[in-house]
């Protein structure tokens, strides 16, 4: 029962109408997942589990999915959660051999020095009796490799392809599948040979990144150590079970494996490891016997090799009475087995991260929103549609839904009165100002009565000053309002996939914003000069009428005494009396100009942004071609990347979510 799959190539992607085929196809790669005429094969074993499971890992690994993820933006890894096992051992510990014995089949580089530079899957599938051996790359999946010496010839470009010549390693995986009926169903992963000196043209930090590298696969709770030691040298020196008793100290999770025994000394044997009482496992110890470099150099058939293993497993005195416990069959069948036995114990919690990633890519997919139309009319409502949630939220902000409209209130309350209180009328009122006002009122003929010209003058000049706080409003307002536009673009979750609609629209609300405070300013200083223009007499006719007494001078030798008729009209008391009356009349301007200012930027500024925000916008918009309405809706390259990653994976999570809960309860 394949997981069925799905072609993700249009950039017009559907989050909730992802199509299915017969084939999964991931940035120009086809990545199978089996189906029979639409209908489910059933599995009667459990060794049908580790062929979804290598589906499942090829799957990942195609969307970039290898594990060792980091980062806030980084995906839970599926990888991670799947069972492995890897295969690990220092350089020259016979790794290769190994590999190759289980195999049947000499496909793997050789060489001095680091020859595995970065992980290799190995998926063995085993094919009926009698069908042809032949082998394929995930990189290559459209091209059958019959001929092995290929194989190994394609690891070595790829490796290449992607550390270079150099003796660099990556952790980017290759993945090779094996399709052979002398094989049984099982994944390893080869990982490069644990090394303890940099040589010549290895980077200083090699021997770290090694062990790094093999730590991240080794770490993990899922993952089954296959700890490759020689027999020819002190098992106490084993870089493989150094490693894997500092990970796995219980050795629930290490299968120990002993090559090269046929190489020891005379008279000596491994008995004390493989029987466990040098170094005990919680599984047993398994023996190999390698070809020998001879056989190497003449391209001993591996079949060969095979029962010349079995041959000295069944007739060596010190390894006989463990023959059927020895030998790389052996390993394959006993790691298949436990591989098997692993993955069905998991199940439970590999759903659980299924489960969770999918809800997660979900709301991630919710909040990042649906792909751009193509045509022009759906491109054209997608846009006003994010022009309506923005100017939702603007409103929110004036009307009180969401913060930030209050410091409009903030500079009528605050602002606007403490302005008017710095106003210098204390200096254009003063006794030297007022004289020079009035006289200069006069011109050449002095005022008779009272000096109307002067006080007209005085009351002009000081309701002038109050231009400055008027405008000095406006403009608050309008630093107030521009910073709204600024928070409800950033707050409009629509608008953040599309920088340059954020752009477009942002400079429309300006531009409309600063229409609105034009003509708000018209307002104020009309204020202004409306209470210039027109003075309140009845505030004047009202004043108490108070007279100066002069002094009369009588003839000689009399007393001066008070004369009750004519006032000093040129007295300092008259000019104070002066500056006080004008400074009560201002007063009360003030008073009204306090009130009405804050009417003028409502009504001009605030109302009409509610009103008539993005009118000029909307006028201009409808009138775009597709083709600039396209432009308008260029989102990030990042986003969209974002959105087709988490597409692709959500759909191989829900599959494999599918696969895994059928095959988990066929008996």
């Amino acid at each position: 029962s394949g997981l069925v799959g799905v072609s993700v190539s249009c950039p017009n992607f559907q989050a909730d109408s992802f199509p299915f085929s017969s084939e999964l196809k991931f940035r120009g790669r086809n990545f199978e997942f089996s189906s029979e005429n639409g209908r489910r094969r059933k599995m009667t074993t459990m060794e049908s589990l580790i062929g979804l499971v290598n589906r499942i890992q090829r799957a990942c690994t195609v969307l970039g999915d290898y594990g060792g993820g980091t980062g806030a933006n980084a995906f839970n890894s599926l990888w991670e959660a799947l069972p492995t096992v890897a295969v690990v051992g220092g350089q020259s510990s016979g790794k290769s051999s190994v590999l190759e014995s289980i195999v049947g089949r000499d496909f793997l580089p050789r060489g001095s020095g680091i020859v595995t530079r970065r992980p290799l899957v190995l998926q063995l599938h085993k094919t009926e009796a009698g069908t042809e051996e032949y082998a394929e790359f995930l990189h290559l999946p459209k091209k059958n490799f019959t001929d092995f010496s290929l194989v190994r010839k394609e690891i070595q470009d790829e490796t290449d392809r992607i550390t270079g010549k150099s003796k660099q390693i990556s952790p980017v995986p290759i993945h090779l599948s094996i399709f052979s009926p002398n094989v049984v169903n099982l994944t390893l992963i080869d990982l490069p040979g644990l090394t303890k000196v940099a040589v010549e043209g290895q980077p200083e930090t090699i021997v770290e990144d090694i062990e790094s590298m093999v730590r991240t696969y080794v770490d993990k709770p899922n993952c089954i150590i296959l700890a490759i030691s020689p027999a020819n040298q002190d098992i106490a020196t084993s870089d493989a079970i150094k490693l894997a008793k500092e990970v796995d100290p219980t050795g629930e999770r290490t299968f120990g494996v002993l090559t090269k025994l046929d190489l020891m000394d005379k008279g000596t044997n491994a008995l004390e490891v493989l029987e466990g009482r040098s170094y005990r496992l919680q599984h047993p110890w398994v023996g190999i016997v390698n070809r020998s470099q001879a056989d190497i150099n003449k391209n001993v058939d591996m079949m060969l090799a095979r029962r010349k293993e079995r041959e000295y497993f069944d007739t060596s005195p010190d390894y006989g009475h463990l023959a059927t416990k020895m030998g790389s069959e052996y390993l394959a069948k006993l790691l298949s087995k436990h591989l098997e036995s692993v993955i069905k114990s998991r199940i439970p919690s590999i759903l659980s991260l299924i489960n969770k990633s999918i809800e997660e890519l979900e709301r991630e997919l919710d909040r990042m929103g649906r792909p751009v139309a193509v045509d022009a009319g759906a491109q054209l409502y997608t846009i006003l549609e994010m022009c309506r949630a923005f100017d939702k939220i603007f409103k929110e902000h004036l009307d009180g839904g969401r913060p930030g409209g209050d410091r409009i209130y903030g500079v009528f309350d605050n602002q606007l009165p403490a302005a008017l209180k710095k106003l210098p009328f204390d200096r254009h009122l003063s006794l030297q100002s007022v004289k020079r006002i009035v006289s200069e009122a006069d011109g050449y003929q002095p005022h008779l009565i009272a000096p109307e010209q002067g006080y007209r003058r005085l009351i002009e000049g000081a309701l002038g000053y109050f231009r400055g706080p008027a405008e000095a409003s406006v403009d608050a307002v309008h630093f107030v309002l521009k910073e709204l536009v600024r928070k409800s673009i950033a707050e409009t979750e629509e608008l953040k996939r599309f920088p340059s609609l954020q752009v477009e629209l942002s400079a429309a609300a300006n531009s409309s914003l600063e229409k609105f405070r034009e003509e708000s300013k018209k307002s104020v200083i009309r204020l202004v000069d409306m209470e210039s223009a027109y003075l309140t007499a009845d505030f004047f006719r009202k004043l108490p009428q108070e007279t100066e007494r002069p002094v009369i001078h009588s003839s000689k030798n009399q007393a001066a005494s008070p004369s009750p008729a004519t006032p000093d009209l040129y007295g300092d008391g008259h000019f104070r009396r002066i500056a006080s009356n004008v400074s009560a009349y201002v007063s009360m301007v003030a008073d009204t100009l306090r009130n009405t200012i804050p009417k003028a930027c409502v009504y001009c500024q605030v109302r009409q942004a509610k009103l008539a925000l993005l009118n000029y916008f909307y006028a201009q918009i409808s009138k775009r071609e597709g083709k600039q309405l396209g432009q308008l809706l260029d989102e990030d390259p990042a986003l969209m990347d974002r959105r087709l990653e988490c597409a692709k994976r959500l759909e191989l999570y829900k599959k494999a979510r599918d696969e895994i809960d059928a095959v988990a309860w066929v008996r």
